[in-house]
């Protein structure tokens, strides 16, 4: 198998470990937020959205896959250590997106998608899912 295809099938493993960790962190953390509610909502407001979300999240854990295969070729990093390093930068990068969410999602407010931005709780969830990506990507890969 080329280290593409090998990379992009880890990311998609680990989006979809990510998606079976949620309603732990859920519980543990007692904060209602949803990965795959908040994409699968943005795409249907239909009864299938688990299953787009779950589609959704597990295409872009491909994609990031390949992107990580494609920067450890031309970083000199251990993968193990690029791997969660990609994962917790692109955490930092994007959480402040999470302004738009909670201003514009159209299912804002829903179950799965609470206030984002501000809360302590959502942040600390979004840390350990990309960290548990990570971790799986970079064991995969």
């Amino acid at each position: 198998m080329s280290s593409y295809l090998r990379s992009a099938a880890a990311g998609a493993t680990a989006a979809g470990l990510w998606a079976l960790a949620e309603p732990l962190d859920r519980r543990l953390l007692r904060y209602d937020y949803s990965d795959v509610a908040l994409l699968g909502k943005a795409a249907t407001r239909g009864s299938y959205w688990r299953a787009a979300g779950i589609a959704l999240h597990v295409a872009n854990g491909a994609i990031f896959g390949l992107v990580y295969e494609a920067t450890s070729r031309r970083l000199h990093i251990e993968r193990h250590r690029l791997a969660l390093g990609m994962a917790l930068a692109e955490n930092v990068g994007l959480y402040p997106l999470s302004h738009f969410v909670d201003r514009y999602h159209p299912a804002r407010g829903e179950p799965g998608i609470p206030p984002l931005l501000r809360s302590p709780r959502a942040f600390a969830q979004a840390t350990w899912r990309h960290a548990l990506f990570g971790v799986a990507l970079g064991r995969l890969a």
